[in-house]
């Protein structure tokens, strides 16, 4: 687990993998999320392994599939009325094999429609992977953190 502050529970961790679907404001043709994961990377010193799912193919993602019939079958006949309420409900969510949800409300404010300029891709230290390196890369920490 890492903290907001760039601390991680694993101290001798060297590398994150990170599995994500091809959509929204993560997808592999982001360019604020390369940047975000560049700043990231920058901030513990860890290596950021990404493999996004290809497009329209998220079932793939194990842990969600495994999770989200239980989420519902939680969810099922109670009003959300509330984000407390939704939270409350995704994060009792428990499988058969006690597979578990953490949930918590992040409430700080981002800004929509952020661009990053061509100067801010071009500073990022990325490399493509040989299989679909459109989908598969590796994002390593810059000793410079300008990014």
């Amino acid at each position: 687990m890492v903290a907001e502050d760039g601390a991680t529970g694993l101290p001798d961790a060297t590398s994150l993998l990170i599995t994500a679907d091809s959509g929204g404001s993560n997808s592999a043709r982001s360019r604020p999320w390369k940047w975000g994961l560049q700043r990231f990377a920058n901030r513990t010193g860890l290596m950021i392994v990404v493999c996004h799912f290809p497009p329209r193919t998220s079932k793939w993602n194990k842990i969600e599939y495994r999770l989200l019939s239980f989420n519902t079958q939680n969810c099922r006949g109670r009003p959300l009325t509330s984000l407390a309420t939704i939270i409350s409900l995704i994060g009792s969510t428990r499988t058969q094999t006690e597979l578990w949800v953490r949930a918590e409300l992040h409430p700080r404010r981002y800004p929509k429609g952020r661009k990053v300029p061509d100067e801010e891709i071009a500073r990022l230290d990325i490399q493509s992977e040989s299989f679909h390196g459109e989908w598969n890369y590796v994002i390593r920490p810059r000793l410079s953190t300008a990014v």
